[in-house]
């Protein structure tokens, strides 16, 4: 499989045209020397593009690095310091880069909400929190009602804590809402919902006080943990799929 044959794979149920408000550059950001006919024997998966898992996936022996956060934001910018740093280790590797920003936030099933969805077996879910002009999150229901520590026990990897958790609202929950990443001012938007409890990455000092007067149970798992679950369950979409040789490069930046 080449590289574009890779990347027409991905967005066959990422599909990035369906999130024309993302200004992230979805897709293939870096390309190899020979997109159409380099054949792609190993794939690496990270949350973020940087020089470390770079080189880590050169390491590794990848052909391509899939990450949800990739290197452009729709604005130009000069290649040097750090930016040079990143570029010039994916092209002296040869080494391609994918990736992929709201799609992998939204996907149903293999998106980060979603996924964090899936390991609270959250029932009736529909789309939740709207982002220039996107639907990003998910919401649903408990099968049974459960304390905030229960659910915070539940989301993330085993061995991992969240952030914080604000337990500003009721003791038993319901209904949550979910978000990963920086999603802080949602919260808002499980407030509008009257949802029992807002889960997302990180939380901005600002909204704490909101977040408090309204009384709603708020969890905030980290920016980097609840983005590593969409570029998981993507690497074994394609393991199971495609049979292709893949990692997961742990570079956490705990926050």
């Amino acid at each position: 499989m080449t590289l574009t044959e890779f990347d027409s794979y991905l967005n066959s149920f990422l599909k990035k045209e369906d999130y024309a408000g993302d200004i992230s550059l979805n897709g293939i950001q870096i390309q190899n020397s020979s997109p159409d006919s380099k054949q792609i024997k190993k794939v690496a998966f990270a949350v973020d593009a940087c020089k470390e898992t770079a080189l880590k996936a050169a390491e590794a022996g990848a052909d391509v690095l899939v990450v949800h956060h990739g290197l452009f934001w729709g604005r130009c910018q000069t290649i040097t310091g750090s930016f040079y740093e990143r570029i010039s280790t994916f092209i002296k590797n040869d080494l391609a880069l994918c990736a992929y920003h709201i799609p992998l936030d939204a996907n149903n099933p293999y998106g980060n909400n979603y996924g964090l969805a899936n390991r609270l077996g959250l029932k009736k879910c529909s789309g939740f929190g709207m982002w220039h002009g996107m639907v990003i999150g998910v919401k649903g229901e408990l099968s049974k009602e459960m304390t905030v520590d229960e659910v915070a026990s539940k989301i993330l990897r085993p061995g991992v804590e969240p952030r914080t958790v604000l337990k500003f609202g009721k003791e038993k929950i319901k209904t949550v809402g979910i978000i990963s990443g920086g999603a802080s001012e949602e919260v808002r938007d499980a407030v509008r919902e009257n949802l029992d409890l807002y889960i997302t990455g990180e939380l901005l000092h600002e909204d704490f006080h909101f977040i408090k007067e309204m009384g709603i149970n708020v969890i905030s798992g980290g920016h980097y943990e609840t983005e590593t679950v969409g570029v998981n369950l993507v690497m074994q979409k394609v393991q199971k799929e495609l049979g292709l040789e893949s990692t997961f490069l742990e570079v956490p930046t705990n926050l």
